[in-house]
């Protein structure tokens, strides 16, 4: 009788432990996984759109895609395209003029190719800027996308001390890790991040918090970011950013190269060789 109720308790406790479900794994580690892939001749690509928010009222406000070339450590070089959103009821809003007609130079495309610290920009605004025949303007520790760079994605992924940063006391999601971190703590870090923005953030922004969420596949490579942040911490807006970032080919062969000299101007048409205050309209888009 007792080895009948011996194998009646191990059979009994066997099929308790298979029925009892597998406690699900946390995602793996971007961070590790990004670094992996970090590598001179390596990449990935990524489409993003940003979504200005002002109580009820969402509109998307830019639209961009791009690549980003990797070193060892990070990000070599980049070839972006950005878009703002006007629409045919803003463009016939603007007055017309030298000013005007500016403004609605930024309703077209403008690409930005970056290599180490310099940045050649061409189309939208500064087609309008440039002198007869060239196509770029070259800018020497010049901003990662033009005008829309400031209205991107500010977290940057394929930087490991900015990934290790919005790690520290984040949570593990489904599919992801989610968190809120300074803006101060990445601006410190992140070399994307001081060339994107059109000026350095006050201290009382730099207190502000980026709300941030990363979907990783099984490998742990971030395939979404979405960042949404108070919109003052990037121009003299209220409401709030949101910037919805999806990537594609992490690793993948990339090969971005700087525009061709004779396509490139060292100043623009009337002879200045400084990119101007840019003071983007972003009120009214969409």
């Amino acid at each position: 009788m007792k080895r009948i109720l011996t194998g009646v308790a191990l059979a009994t406790t066997a099929t308790l432990v298979t029925a009892t479900p597998a406690l699900a794994a946390a995602p793996k580690n971007p961070a590790v996984a990004v670094k992996k892939k970090l590598a001179p001749g390596k990449g990935v690509k990524f489409t993003e759109r940003t979504t200005m928010i002002n109580g009820s009222r969402r509109e998307i406000v830019v639209r961009r895609s791009g690549t980003f070339a990797f070193s060892k450590s990070g990000v070599a070089a980049s070839d972006i395209t950005g878009k703002l959103n006007f629409s045919s009821s803003d463009l016939e809003k603007i007055p017309e003029g030298e000013f005007g007609d500016l403004i609605k130079a930024m309703a077209d495309p403008e690409r930005t190719i970056r290599t180490g610290t310099t940045s050649y920009l061409s189309g939208g605004l500064w087609a309008a800027m440039l002198p007869e025949g060239k196509t770029w303007f070259k800018a020497p520790n010049g901003p990662t996308s033009g005008v829309t760079g400031a209205f991107g994605q500010p977290l940057n992924l394929a930087e490991t001390a900015t990934l290790k940063t919005l790690l520290k006391g984040a949570k593990p999601v489904s599919d992801g890790y989610a968190g809120k971190t300074k803006v101060g703590d990445v601006w410190k870090v992140s070399p994307w991040l001081r060339a994107s923005l059109i000026a350095t953030p006050s201290a009382k922004a730099q207190k502000t918090l980026f709300s941030w969420r990363i979907t990783v596949d099984k490998a742990g490579l971030p395939t979404r970011l979405l960042t949404t942040f108070p919109a003052s911490v990037v121009a003299a807006a209220k409401g709030t950013i949101s910037v919805d970032t999806r990537f594609t080919g992490w690793g993948a062969s990339v090969s971005i190269k700087a525009p061709a000299a004779d396509d490139v101007a060292t100043e623009f048409s009337d002879g200045s060789d400084e990119i101007p205050p840019l003071n983007v309209p972003l009120a009214g888009l969409g």
